[in-house]
């Protein structure tokens, strides 16, 4: 008795702490999101009488590869965050891909390493170079928690008709890595848990799928499926496992970009239940017109409308003790991207968060890929 009557202290104390930062904290986790990105954002913070400027080397990544032989090649890719990293700085040195890949013929590919799961639109074509926005978009960010590669083997067919599939069995998320007081937690609930390949727990491997067509000029449509187990295999975890399945559309007709995707998380958990939420989910609708081109350059007005909720639902925990779903989040974003020669672009934006006003930005930076 006195063994669980500790335990319930336990859990309410950190029930309690999860809902006093509940009322502060905001998605955030699509800011560092820009690869080689120089940015300065501005944006009012709490209390609404004080105002934040910010300037940042968001990301930079050098490419690594090799060709084996006309079948056979290396690919990887190392990434620099915030321009300083050490023990007491808050940047990061991490590779987000690292594999071989070999051409077993008629278009079909295997790959083994480090790579970038295939879900979302963002995920494997994360370059600041394309897409809209100084950063990149919450539902990519916040639900699927780009850029996100995992350990191990997959395959992928190219059809002549325009259709893409893969398959893959890789490593998962810890579960033991999730913090209900943590901030970072909230913001994503899959960042906060996945393992990036370091030292990664492996017992519980996962499984995806994806399709993606593109056989009709100026479309894409896709969806993905990945799914695992997350608690693997250690003591005093619930058996949990962890599904992400999404579907996008992309149709760019002659200066237009139009683009929309959905994405729904879904986290079982047998026995012993968990303040980890078991669903969360996210969309966005995004419309772009290239107004002005000249030569080299072009401009590019954007605005996009996203609602993501990353605590939709948790397990009930009893009367008392079960948190209470978080309320969606909706943010309007309109800027413009400007590039200004093949590889570089200038971006400007302004984001509304329709659920609190206080955390309305203004956001300018340059990005390059080469």
């Amino acid at each position: 008795m006195q063994t669980l009557a500790e335990q319930l202290e336990a859990v309410t104390h950190e029930l309690a702490e999860l809902k006093q930062q509940r009322a502060s904290v905001l998605p955030n986790v699509g800011n560092p999101g820009a690869a080689a990105l120089p940015s300065v954002a501005s944006a009012s913070a709490l209390p609404a009488t004080a105002v934040t400027t910010t300037a940042d080397l968001a990301r930079f990544v050098l490419g690594a590869g090799y060709r084996f032989d006309e079948r056979t090649r290396f690919v990887s890719e190392l990434e620099l965050e915030h321009a300083v990293s050490s023990a007491t700085d808050a940047g990061e040195v991490e590779l987000e891909q690292a594999y071989i890949e070999h051409e077993l013929g008629g278009s079909l590919y295997a790959r083994a390493g480090l790579i970038l799961i295939p879900s979302g639109t963002l995920n494997e074509s994360h370059e600041p170079t394309r897409y809209y926005g100084v950063f990149r978009n919450f539902v990519e960010t916040a639900i699927i928690p780009s850029t996100w590669r995992e350990g191990g083997v997959a395959l992928q067919g190219l059809t002549s008709g325009g259709l893409r599939w893969d398959v893959g069995v890789t490593t998962g998320f810890d579960l033991s890595k999730w913090d209900a007081t943590s901030a970072a937690g909230q913001q994503s609930p899959l960042f906060s848990v996945h393992q990036e390949l370091s030292l990664a727990h492996a017992r519980d491997l996962s499984g995806f799928g994806a399709l993606n067509y593109t056989g009709i000029p100026a479309l894409r449509i896709g969806a993905s499926l990945f799914s695992g187990g997350a608690s693997q295999g250690q003591a005093g975890l619930p058996s949990a496992a962890v599904t992400l399945w999404e579907g996008h559309l992309r149709w760019a007709p002659g200066p237009w970009d139009l683009a929309g995707l959905y994405a729904q998380i879904n986290l079982a958990l047998l026995g012993n239940r968990s303040l980890i939420p078991e669903s969360f989910f996210g969309w966005y609708l995004q419309a772009a017109c290239r107004v002005l081109e000249r030569g080299n350059w072009s401009l590019t007005p954007f605005v996009r409308h996203e609602r993501f909720n990353t605590a939709a639902g948790y397990a009930d925990l009893g009367p008392g003790s079960t948190p209470a779903a978080l309320s969606d989040r909706r943010v309007w974003t309109a800027g413009l991207n400007w590039m200004i020669a093949p590889g570089v672009v200038i971006k400007a934006d302004y984001l509304n968060f329709q659920d609190t006003q206080a955390r309305n930005r203004f956001d300018l930076g340059a990005g390059y890929q080469f």
